[in-house]
C-alpha cells in the first residue's frame, strides 16, 4: 500500500509527464508547419527559375529534410521508441552539405573566392566526413547490440 505522500507524488510525477507530451505533440506540429511553409517557398523559388532561386530551393529542400528528420525524433519519443543517434548524424550530414551549397551559391558569381569561403569548404568537407564515420560505427555498433 502507498503511503499518502507517495500518491501525490506519483500524481505529480504522472501530470508532468502529460504536460511534456502534450509539449511534444505541440513542437511536433509546429515542425509541421515549419516544414509545410519551407515547401512553400521552395515551390515559389521553381516558379521563376534562374541560377540562384535553384539554390534556394535546394536549400529550402533540405531544410525541409532537416526539419523531418527533428519530427522523427519527437515522432519517436512520443512513441516510445529507443533513442537512435543515427537521426542527428543525418541531420549534421545534411547541415553540412547545406552550407556548402551555400557557399557554392555565394561564391558561384565571384571573380575570386576569399580564402576563409575556402576554409569554411573544407571545414564542412572533414565534418561530413567524420559524421559519416560516426553514423558507420553507430550502425555497427547496433548490429552488435541486437546480435547479443
Amino acid at each position: 500500500m502507498l503511503s499518502k505522500d507517495s500518491k501525490i507524488i506519483e500524481r505529480c510525477r504522472d501530470w508532468l509527464i502529460s504536460i511534456d507530451m502534450a509539449f511534444h505533440v505541440f513542437a511536433a506540429v509546429l515542425l509541421l508547419i515549419g516544414c509545410a511553409f519551407t515547401f512553400y517557398f521552395a515551390i515559389l523559388h521553381l516558379l521563376n527559375p534562374d541560377r540562384n532561386t535553384i539554390f534556394h530551393f535546394i536549400n529550402d529542400v533540405l531544410l525541409a529534410l532537416i526539419i523531418l528528420e527533428l519530427l522523427w525524433t519527437v515522432i519517436r519519443f512520443l512513441k516510445k521508441q529507443k533513442f537512435i543517434i543515427g537521426p542527428f548524424l543525418a541531420i549534421g550530414i545534411i547541415a553540412a552539405v547545406r552550407r556548402i551549397l551555400l557557399i557554392e551559391a555565394q561564391t558561384s558569381f565571384m571573380e575570386h573566392v576569399p580564402h576563409d569561403k575556402l576554409i569554411e569548404l573544407a571545414l564542412c568537407t572533414i565534418i561530413i566526413i567524420i559524421l559519416i564515420i560516426s553514423y558507420y560505427i553507430s550502425v555497427k555498433a547496433q548490429q552488435v547490440d541486437t546480435e547479443q
